[in-house]
Protein backbone atom coordinates (compact mmCIF):
# COMPACT_ATOMS: atom_id res chain seq x y z
CA UNK A 1 0.00 0.00 0.00
CA UNK A 2 1.34 3.43 -0.49
CA UNK A 3 2.27 5.79 1.51
CA UNK A 4 0.87 9.34 1.87
CA UNK A 5 3.83 11.48 2.72
CA UNK A 6 1.54 14.39 3.43
CA UNK A 7 -0.88 12.42 6.19
CA UNK A 8 2.58 11.11 7.54
CA UNK A 9 4.46 14.79 7.81
CA UNK A 10 0.81 16.03 9.23
CA UNK A 11 0.78 13.02 11.88
CA UNK A 12 4.10 13.68 13.07
CA UNK A 13 3.26 17.32 13.58
CA UNK A 14 0.23 16.61 15.06
CA UNK A 15 2.85 14.63 17.85
CA UNK A 16 5.40 16.55 18.14
CA UNK A 17 3.49 19.79 18.80
CA UNK A 18 1.69 18.21 21.52
CA UNK A 19 4.97 16.28 22.41
CA UNK A 20 7.99 17.53 20.88
CA UNK A 21 10.44 14.32 22.54
CA UNK A 22 8.60 11.85 20.86
CA UNK A 23 10.75 9.20 19.25
CA UNK A 24 10.45 8.02 16.03
CA UNK A 25 8.43 5.08 16.61
CA UNK A 26 6.15 6.80 18.33
CA UNK A 27 5.74 9.18 14.99
CA UNK A 28 5.32 5.97 13.14
CA UNK A 29 2.68 4.66 15.16
CA UNK A 30 0.67 8.28 15.32
CA UNK A 31 0.97 8.06 11.60
CA UNK A 32 -0.03 4.45 11.51
CA UNK A 33 2.65 2.59 9.49
CA UNK A 34 5.92 0.86 10.52
CA UNK A 35 9.39 2.30 11.88
CA UNK A 36 10.67 0.81 8.75
CA UNK A 37 8.42 2.61 6.18
CA UNK A 38 8.82 5.88 8.41
CA UNK A 39 12.93 5.31 8.20
CA UNK A 40 11.96 4.83 4.12
CA UNK A 41 10.86 8.30 4.01
CA UNK A 42 12.44 10.35 6.62
CA UNK A 43 16.06 9.23 7.42
CA UNK A 44 16.34 10.11 10.88
CA UNK A 45 14.77 12.83 13.09
CA UNK A 46 16.55 15.27 11.51
CA UNK A 47 15.79 14.60 8.44
CA UNK A 48 12.09 14.75 9.51
CA UNK A 49 12.48 17.94 11.43
CA UNK A 50 13.83 19.63 7.75
CA UNK A 51 10.18 18.41 6.14
CA UNK A 52 8.50 19.36 8.48
CA UNK A 53 10.30 22.68 8.37
CA UNK A 54 9.40 22.96 4.47
CA UNK A 55 5.68 22.42 5.57
CA UNK A 56 5.81 25.27 7.80
CA UNK A 57 7.27 27.33 5.82
CA UNK A 58 4.84 26.79 2.79
CA UNK A 59 1.65 26.97 5.72
CA UNK A 60 3.19 30.34 6.70
CA UNK A 61 3.91 31.91 2.85
CA UNK A 62 -0.14 30.39 1.62
CA UNK A 63 -1.66 32.23 4.90
CA UNK A 64 0.81 35.72 4.06
CA UNK A 65 -0.55 35.33 0.20
CA UNK A 66 -4.11 34.47 1.87
CA UNK A 67 -3.96 37.60 4.18
CA UNK A 68 -3.51 40.28 1.52
CA UNK A 69 -0.95 42.27 3.26
CA UNK A 70 -0.77 44.83 0.96
CA UNK A 71 -4.20 45.50 1.08
CA UNK A 72 -6.39 48.32 3.08
CA UNK A 73 -4.96 48.96 7.22
CA UNK A 74 -2.24 47.14 7.99
CA UNK A 75 -3.67 46.42 11.63
CA UNK A 76 -6.51 44.82 9.37
CA UNK A 77 -4.06 42.90 7.74
CA UNK A 78 -2.12 41.88 10.53
CA UNK A 79 -5.67 40.28 11.78
CA UNK A 80 -5.95 38.93 8.28
CA UNK A 81 -2.58 37.26 8.96
CA UNK A 82 -3.43 36.02 12.47
CA UNK A 83 -6.37 34.25 11.40
CA UNK A 84 -4.71 32.70 8.25
CA UNK A 85 -1.81 31.54 10.09
CA UNK A 86 -3.63 29.72 13.02
CA UNK A 87 -4.09 26.23 11.68
CA UNK A 88 -0.26 26.05 11.69
CA UNK A 89 0.40 27.91 14.72
CA UNK A 90 1.23 24.40 16.59
CA UNK A 91 3.47 23.16 14.28
CA UNK A 92 4.67 26.58 14.27
CA UNK A 93 5.58 26.82 17.98
CA UNK A 94 7.39 23.31 17.48
CA UNK A 95 9.66 24.41 14.76
CA UNK A 96 9.92 28.04 16.74
CA UNK A 97 11.90 25.52 19.11
CA UNK A 98 14.06 23.85 17.00
CA UNK A 99 17.25 26.03 17.54
CA UNK A 100 18.87 23.72 14.56
CA UNK A 101 16.56 25.33 11.86
CA UNK A 102 17.93 28.97 12.49
CA UNK A 103 21.77 28.50 13.16
CA UNK A 104 24.35 28.55 10.56
CA UNK A 105 24.47 28.69 6.86
CA UNK A 106 22.04 26.02 6.50
CA UNK A 107 19.04 27.99 7.60
CA UNK A 108 16.58 27.87 4.84
CA UNK A 109 15.54 31.04 3.14
CA UNK A 110 11.74 30.93 3.15
CA UNK A 111 12.00 32.34 7.17
CA UNK A 112 14.15 35.47 5.84
CA UNK A 113 11.17 35.64 3.04
CA UNK A 114 8.78 35.66 5.29
CA UNK A 115 10.89 37.65 8.01
CA UNK A 116 10.51 40.04 5.26
CA UNK A 117 6.80 39.92 3.95
CA UNK A 118 5.40 40.79 7.74
CA UNK A 119 8.10 43.47 8.51
CA UNK A 120 7.16 45.27 5.51
CA UNK A 121 3.70 44.57 6.92
CA UNK A 122 4.64 46.37 9.74
CA UNK A 123 6.25 49.54 8.59
CA UNK A 124 3.71 50.05 5.84
CA UNK A 125 1.49 50.72 8.85
CA UNK A 126 4.76 52.95 10.33
CA UNK A 127 4.68 54.76 7.73
CA UNK A 128 0.77 55.48 7.32
CA UNK A 129 1.04 56.45 10.88
CA UNK A 130 -0.87 53.20 12.36
CA UNK A 131 1.97 51.93 14.35
CA UNK A 132 4.50 52.96 16.75
CA UNK A 133 8.03 54.42 15.31
CA UNK A 134 10.10 53.69 18.42
CA UNK A 135 9.46 49.59 17.46
CA UNK A 136 11.32 48.04 14.60
CA UNK A 137 9.42 46.11 12.25
CA UNK A 138 11.84 43.31 13.09
CA UNK A 139 11.17 43.59 16.46
CA UNK A 140 7.33 43.64 15.88
CA UNK A 141 7.81 40.33 13.50
CA UNK A 142 9.96 38.74 16.34
CA UNK A 143 7.08 39.50 18.83
CA UNK A 144 4.03 38.35 16.59
CA UNK A 145 6.38 35.01 15.93
CA UNK A 146 6.51 34.70 19.91
CA UNK A 147 2.85 35.54 20.46
CA UNK A 148 1.34 33.11 18.21
CA UNK A 149 4.00 30.40 19.97
CA UNK A 150 3.05 31.22 23.16
CA UNK A 151 -0.85 31.14 22.16
CA UNK A 152 -0.43 27.77 20.23
CA UNK A 153 1.03 25.73 23.52
CA UNK A 154 -1.43 27.71 25.62
CA UNK A 155 -4.23 26.42 23.69
CA UNK A 156 -2.78 22.73 23.38
CA UNK A 157 -2.74 22.73 26.92
CA UNK A 158 -6.06 23.71 27.78
CA UNK A 159 -5.12 26.57 29.28
CA UNK A 160 -6.68 28.81 26.99
CA UNK A 161 -10.00 28.35 24.59
CA UNK A 162 -9.40 27.73 20.84
CA UNK A 163 -11.91 30.39 19.81
CA UNK A 164 -10.02 33.04 21.77
CA UNK A 165 -6.59 32.95 19.98
CA UNK A 166 -6.90 34.99 17.40
CA UNK A 167 -8.05 37.54 19.52
CA UNK A 168 -5.42 37.44 22.24
CA UNK A 169 -2.98 37.79 19.97
CA UNK A 170 -4.00 40.56 17.74
CA UNK A 171 -5.15 42.60 20.98
CA UNK A 172 -2.06 42.20 22.71
CA UNK A 173 0.16 42.93 19.60
CA UNK A 174 -1.72 45.94 18.31
CA UNK A 175 -2.15 47.18 21.62
CA UNK A 176 1.57 47.68 22.27
CA UNK A 177 2.39 48.33 18.52
CA UNK A 178 -0.88 51.02 17.82
CA UNK A 179 0.74 54.35 17.84
CA UNK A 180 -1.89 56.46 19.72
CA UNK A 181 -1.27 53.59 22.70
CA UNK A 182 2.25 54.70 23.09
CA UNK A 183 3.87 56.56 25.43
CA UNK A 184 6.75 58.16 24.45
CA UNK A 185 10.12 56.29 25.67
CA UNK A 186 11.69 59.04 28.23
CA UNK A 187 8.02 59.94 30.01
CA UNK A 188 7.80 60.77 33.50
CA UNK A 189 4.65 59.32 34.86
CA UNK A 190 2.42 62.24 36.11
CA UNK A 191 1.35 61.43 39.60
CA UNK A 192 -2.10 62.75 40.54
CA UNK A 193 -2.44 66.01 43.15
CA UNK A 194 -4.16 65.11 46.21
CA UNK A 195 -6.91 67.70 44.86
CA UNK A 196 -7.24 64.71 42.24
CA UNK A 197 -6.70 61.87 44.82
CA UNK A 198 -9.69 63.18 46.88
Amino acid sequence: MAVDRDHVLRSAAALLTRKSTATMDEVARAAGISRATLHRHFAGRDALVRALEALGIAECEAALDAARPDEGPASDAVRRLVREIEPAAALLAFLYTENQLFEGEEQNAGWTRIDDRIAALFRRGQAAGEFRIDLTPTWLTEALYGLLASGAWAVSEGRVARNDFQHMIVELLLGGALRHHATPRHATPRHATPREES
